[in-house]
């Protein structure tokens, strides 16, 4: 039957559930082609196999798989790429094994493409070596797509001068190999992308969308410039690339970007008002951009506009909405967007319960953020964990903390640098030295994690609050990298009552050596001569500072008051209101001085 003239409705039932990603249409889909006749036809199964692929469901098209009597390169090719889709790595090999063993299907330069993907995907550097080995040994050396393959999996493996080396013996390029390049210099070698890209025009390369896209994130960070970002710009109209329904629109988010980085929100705006097909990632670029240059206002507008054209918000817009309002409207917008967040099904997605859980925290709302942790997150990750404890640490609970770290290490999760610090900062805050010291020394020994500033900091701190500076020192000259100033800053502090003027010179001096244009350094090493009775030293201190024109800045305090932040420095008179401040707080101390039933208060103030 299989033999027969395949029906075209079969095959646009099997393409509309692949395409809807629908489970249910998939195998109604199947249920005809068995009742058919169909269920060996290679071109009919190969399409199902995808369409209970992209419906989430590998392990369906593996028994589908194995109920075929004839398997043909393709069957095999797109049951691989279905186990690579869905992070079945050892299957995707498992299968090319099987593949290899049967005389009637050799692979092709697709079979090698697929398996040098997942080389690049797994990191692994010597079974990506012998995928490419295998590929050249079956005369694979001219296919161009699979050569692209091998050199994307040798950068996502890490050694970049392996891909040059391949990308130099292809004896033929597309544009896509240039883009493979491009994307591996982006990740890595970014100051050669520009004499790369130059060199890729000079041998007559036309750039399209995904060359732009890996250039256009770069014009605005390190040594990106405008003037390249707008080149690019003119590139893409001249050649029409913006009026494409799909490229369009990524380049357009990609402009946004761009524009956003160098605070050309106007420009920005003109790109998203011309867009002609507003999907939810150009709304959320544009978003972004009045987001990260500081109109947090404007990003809600935005938001409720978005709603208003009937484009639904996905994970990222309503995350960024979330900072816009905890900007605006503080703990008040935090809870908002949670109940909007629960009422559009997004509530229990990972990402936003990290940050629910961290703005909780730093509104002071530990019990809110607690539940969040607790109850609305169904997956947590390392950041999830890190989160909460860093939100420990903030309120001062540090046993809290620990006991979260502790769980966290029962449940598996490896901790990072992060968690790490948040956890050492929480055992600072609440003087739980020797466990502070402990999980320090775990996490460099047992998790092998590389000791950086911040951890190094807390260390200090925690000798701090043992009162024990000295041990602080020897810490800090055992260090594996050269001291940071919040290491020394720490060391410092530590010796507030001290009477060990040697090593807070040391310690001032290291600073001023670190940061020679922070005034607090020169203040603090000229009072500490001064105390000392070294007033030749503070002067000279003192002279050193005039003469690089430092001066210390005033103390400030502010406050926000309808989402307006008023400031007020030492005996500053600046504020429009100054003359009512000064009038209400004159007041206040008559008020405090004066004797009465309530004069014990005097004291506390």
């Amino acid at each position: 039957m299989s033999s027969q003239k395949l029906p075209q409705h079969l095959l646009q039932l099997v393409q509309l559930a692949k395409h809807n990603h629908s489970l249910k249409l998939t195998k109604q889909a199947h249920a005809q082609i068995h009742s058919m006749g169909f269920h060996q036809n290679p071109i009919i199964l190969t399409n199902l196999i995808n369409a209970y692929s992209h419906s989430q469901n590998p392990l369906q098209s593996l028994k589908l798989f194995n109920t075929i009597r004839l398997k043909d390169v393709y069957l095999y090719n797109t049951l691989m790429s279905a186990f690579t889709k869905h992070n079945l790595f050892h299957q995707s090999f498992d299968l090319f094994n099987e593949m290899s063993r049967s005389v009637d299907c050799l692979p092709d330069g697709f079979t090698f493409s697929v398996l040098a993907k997942v080389s690049g995907l797994i990191g692994d550097f010597l079974v990506g070596k012998w995928v490419h080995g295998k590929s050249v040994k079956c005369g694979f050396e001219k296919d161009i797509v699979l050569m692209n393959s091998l050199m994307s999996m040798y950068g996502k493996c890490g050694v970049s001068q392996e891909s040059r080396k391949l990308f130099d013996e292809m004896p033929q390029r597309s544009v896509s190999s240039w883009n493979v390049m491009l994307s591996g210099y982006v990740d890595g070698e970014t100051y050669r992308v520009w004499g790369f890209f130059k060199e890729m025009l000079d041998e007559g390369f036309r750039p399209n969308e995904f060359t732009l896209s890996n250039l256009l994130p770069l014009c605005g960070s390190g040594l990106g410039k405008f003037d390249y970002g707008r080149e690019l710009h003119c590139y893409i109209i001249r050649n029409g690339m913006d009026l494409d329904v799909n490229s369009g629109v990524h380049l357009d988010c990609c402009l946004i970007d761009m524009y956003s980085r160098f605070s050309k929100v106007s420009l920005a705006r003109l790109i998203f008002n011309r867009t002609r097909f507003k999907n939810v990632f150009v709304w959320t670029a544009m978003m972004n951009c009045y987001l990260q240059n500081g109109d947090p206002e404007e990003t809600v507008c935005l938001f409720r506009e978005m709603l208003r054209n009937v484009v639904e918000p996905n994970e990222v817009s309503v995350l960024t909405l979330l900072s816009a309002c905890n900007i605006v409207a503080g703990l008040l917008g935090v809870e908002q967007i949670h109940a909007f967040s629960v009422r559009i099904g997004f509530a229990d997605h990972t990402s936003l319960c990290n940050s629910l859980i961290d703005m909780y925290s730093k509104n002071g709302v530990l019990s809110y953020a607690r539940q969040v942790f607790h109850q609305g997150c169904l997956s947590k990750d390392v950041i999830t964990w890190s989160s909460m404890i860093l939100g420990y640490g903030l309120h001062g609970k540090g046993q809290e903390a620990v006991d979260l770290y502790d769980k966290m290490i029962a449940n598996g999760v490896k901790p990072d640098t992060i968690v790490v610090v948040g956890v050492l900062s929480a055992c600072s805050r609440s003087g739980l030295t020797e466990k502070g010291l402990d999980i320090y020394k775990k996490a460099i020994n047992v998790y092998g994690i590389e000791p950086n500033a911040e951890m190094c900091s807390c260390v200090v701190n925690l000798f701090r609050q043992s009162g024990k500076p000295e041990k602080a020192l020897t810490f800090i000259k055992g260090m594996p990298s050269k001291p940071g100033p919040g290491v020394w800053g720490a060391l410092v502090s530590s010796l507030d009552g001290h009477t060990d003027t040697e090593t807070k010179v040391l310690g001032y001096r290291s600073l001023m050596e670190i940061e020679p244009d922070n005034p607090s350094n020169y203040v603090g090493l000229a009072n500490l001569y001064a105390t000392s009775g070294k007033w030749t030293y503070a002067a000279d201190v003192r002279r050193a500072m005039r003469d690089r024109g430092l001066k210390k800045s005033p103390g400030c305090s502010w406050i926000s008051i309808n989402s307006k932040t008023h400031s007020f420095c030492v005996s500053d008179r600046a504020h429009p209101a100054s003359n009512e401040i000064y009038e209400t707080l004159n007041e206040l101390i008559l008020m405090a001085k004066s004797p009465g039933p309530d004069s014990c208060l005097i004291g506390k103030l």
